[in-house]
């Protein structure tokens, strides 16, 4: 039997033009691949992500696809998960299904394809959040690089994961966000044993009109000091924000931008409800193809 070669698609994830949002390679044909080998693929590419799939046909109604940050396999992140799903849906398949499901190590993850003013949006429901600890405001102002007062008093710095563990900290100002910058001394020691190793500030009014937050993602531990698009960590704020009622109620639609910064723009649709059964979370955005080719062996 011959092996083909891995065949990759790059795309950008949470934009609508290309140079925009946050890259992912994505592979197939991986049958000849090793673990080894993919983790040194992901960490040549040094994107946030990148991603396998497994096969050219689903199993037991799902694709089943692995995600490597440049230093390690994880069980779910936001942007892979819908780029992937892109690919599936417009690469592999002949006829385009309205939903694709994707089998990661978290579990399975639906992601749903519609029109929103005439553009493409892909949404993917995630996990049921869980809720961890409460960390020191002080200590995590510090480890950013800002004052206690920067630090929104009136919500919890806290863990929360809807399939990735993230620490959610709710700033004052636009002005504090942009000043956040990781001491990474500081970090390590923080997140050393936590639950949760990313770091996602927030504050109110967005880099758009549209958009309602800006925000910014930082993942020292993955490899990744900042991230220009974090689908995971946008969920888990998502939650967070219905938790707390910090939007004035239990239900949001919302976009917020992401990744201006780092000259990446990028714009995430969050929706989330409150209801007896617990927080349902969507994240969704747009996907762009890029590129694509043969990964020679």
């Amino acid at each position: 039997m011959t092996v083909r070669k891995p065949k990759f698609y790059f795309t950008d994830v949470f934009t609508a033009s290309r140079y925009g949002g946050n890259p992912l390679a994505t592979f197939v044909d991986c049958e000849g691949l090793s673990d080894e080998d993919m983790q040194a693929i992901a960490r040549e590419i040094h994107f946030s992500e990148t991603t396998f799939i497994a096969s050219r046909e689903p199993r037991e109604g799902a694709w089943q696809v692995r995600i490597f940050t440049p230093n390690s396999e994880i069980d779910f992140a936001g942007h892979p998960t819908l780029g992937t799903a892109w690919v599936i849906h417009e690469k592999l398949l002949a006829a385009a299904p309205e939903e694709i499901v994707l089998s990661l190590r978290v579990g399975r993850i639906p992601v749903r394809f519609s029109r929103v003013q005439g553009r493409e949006a892909l949404w993917m429901k995630q996990m049921p959040p869980r809720f961890g600890s409460t960390l020191d405001a002080g200590e995590v102002a510090r480890m950013l690089g800002l004052s206690t007062d920067d630090i929104d008093s009136r919500w919890p710095v806290a863990e929360v994961s809807t399939g990735f563990p993230t620490v959610i900290v709710p700033l004052r100002s636009a002005s504090a966000l942009a000043r956040a910058k990781i001491d990474r001394e500081r970090y390590f020691a923080l997140v050393g044993e936590a639950w949760a190793k990313n770091v996602l500030v927030f504050a109110e009014g967005g880099h758009e009109p549209s958009q309602s937050l800006r925000v910014r993602v930082f993942a020292e531990y993955y490899g990744v000091p900042e991230d220009p698009a974090t689908g995971s960590g946008n969920g888990c704020l998502a939650a967070y924000l219905v938790e707390h009622g910090v939007l004035g109620g239990r239900e949001i639609d919302i976009a917020v931008g992401q990744g201006y910064e780092m000259g990446r723009p990028s714009t995430l649709g969050l929706r989330a409800k409150k209801t007896s059964e617990g927080i349902e979370v969507h994240v969704g955005g747009g996907v762009v193809g890029v590129a694509e080719g043969v990964w020679e062996r």
